[in-house]
């Protein structure tokens, strides 16, 4: 083992540590370690997905000029020479995330792996990373879009499948309907053949939209004009047959306004809900949490499984159209802060407030 140089001890770093830390390509120490290979003549940063080398070719360094005063070039794949906000682990995952939106079929995890130069396993957890969904889940969300601007674009269905990258017209109508809420077709003429219940009543906080499908209540929306709420009703589905409530559906909207004045209850009518695989398991989460509490965009993350989701988390939440039955509302920012909400900043404080009165 090569013994310690004066690069090392400007480092304030054993050895034994810059070793570890390019081993294990630990970015915590980007901008402060750089190290060079003296078969190659290149420097790197500790984060650099380039073919780890052997230990004894290896010299350490505290800053590219000392680097490149010792005469090593700099790495064209990590550029070490550049500011420390580079960061060349982001910029291969932005490249995957282009090579997933441009695919007709998802490549394989071994494939986007390869192609950054990783192991599968770390790739896969810098995407999470980075991302907040795994590279299979932003796949399918980027193919999701895909299609639903396709049917809106005047294509037929079967282009519309074969332009968002569906192979055949199986995993269209399995896997599109959680996220359309109906057929391709029906989507594509904006809600055609569907027929939606909806009414409108006062509450606490204004007024309040509620709209059903045969599949369960489909909308909850809050407002300061009843005829804003039919409006927005109409433009996202412009050509669904909308229909008065019926003696049933009216008592759905009880139950709704019944809810809100008393949240501890809860609400047990059947949802349609309609969204990304990663929204989805964001909204369940958000169910999970009890009238009464609340946890952080951060905490929510957590629980899914991608800590460093949480702006992802955070876009979810602003996606959600079923106010308090998915309770967005709970989730605050990290500071004990509102944060943000859909439907009013103000509407959330006073839903925070009402959930947190004890039972009487």
């Amino acid at each position: 083992m090569m013994n310690a140089t004066p690069e090392t001890e400007m480092l304030t770093l054993s050895p034994d540590t810059c070793w570890e830390a390019v081993q294990n390509r630990d970015a915590r120490l980007d901008g402060r370690l750089y190290y060079g290979v003296s078969t190659t003549g290149v420097y790197c940063r500790p984060s650099c997905p380039s073919r780890l080398p052997r230990r004894d070719h290896v010299r350490f360094f505290g800053s590219p000029q000392a680097a490149e005063q010792a005469g090593f070039r700099p790495c064209k794949r990590c550029q070490p020479q550049l500011p420390q906000s580079f960061s060349p682990a982001l910029a291969l995952i932005q490249d995957a995330c282009r090579t997933l939106e441009e695919a007709e079929r998802s490549p394989s995890l071994m494939q986007l792996a390869e192609a950054a130069g990783m192991s599968p396993y770390h790739f896969q957890r810098l995407f999470k990373k980075h991302v907040g969904i795994s590279p299979k889940q932003y796949f399918l969300q980027k193919r999701g879009e895909r299609l639903r601007g396709a049917l809106t674009a005047g294509t037929t269905v079967t282009e519309a499948m074969y332009a968002a990258g569906y192979g055949s017209s199986a995993p269209l109508y399995t896997q599109s309907a959680a996220e359309l809420g109906m057929r391709p077709t029906q989507y594509q003429h904006g809600g055609s053949g569907q027929q939606i219940q909806y009414a409108v009543a006062a509450s606490f906080l204004g007024w309040v939209l509620v709209a059903r499908t045969a599949a369960g209540i489909c909308a909850i929306d809050f407002g300061s004009d009843p005829a804003a709420l039919e409006a927005a009703l109409r433009a996202r589905f412009p050509q669904a047959e909308q229909v008065s409530a019926d003696a049933e559906f009216e008592g759905w909207v009880r139950q709704v306004l019944t809810f809100l004045e008393e949240p501890a209850g809860g609400l047990h009518l059947p949802l349609d809900i309609r969204g990304t695989a990663f929204q989805r398991r964001v909204w369940a989460a958000l169910q999970d949490i009890p009238a009464g509490q609340t946890a952080t965009y951060g905490q929510v993350a957590q629980r899914l499984g991608s800590p460093k989701a949480v702006r992802a988390v955070a876009q979810a939440c602003g996606a959600n159209t079923l106010a308090v039955a998915i309770p967005c509302h709970r989730v605050v920012a990290a500071g004990g802060q509102l944060g943000g909400y859909r439907w009013g900043v103000e509407r959330k404080r006073q839903l925070l407030e009402r959930e947190a009165r004890p039972s009487e």
